[in-house]
């Protein structure tokens, strides 16, 4: 079975999304990052998966929505987060 698409949407200087990033080169997952700094396209397809979503990062992997940053975390300390990125 394939890993499955990861995608993080993020904002210049987010220290949030740094941490997730850290976490996915960590585990060697590879992902599409989706700079939404200045709005635009991406921003409204974000909001598209994630109607409520109103902060950076915003985590999909595959078609789990994550959250954000503390929700991938408490993943990882439950050990969840390595059969999610396996798929």
């Amino acid at each position: 079975m394939a890993a499955p698409t990861i995608d993080i949407y993020t904002k210049f200087g987010c220290p949030f999304c740094v941490r997730a990033k850290h976490l996915f080169d960590k585990k060697g997952a590879a992902y599409n990052e989706y700079d939404i700094t200045m709005g635009g396209e991406k921003r409204d397809e974000m909001l598209e998966r994630a109607p409520m979503a109103r902060t950076v990062p915003q985590i999909f992997i595959g078609e789990t929505y994550v959250g954000g940053s503390d929700q991938l975390a408490a993943l990882e300390a439950k050990g969840e987060l390595d059969a999610l990125l396996a798929g």
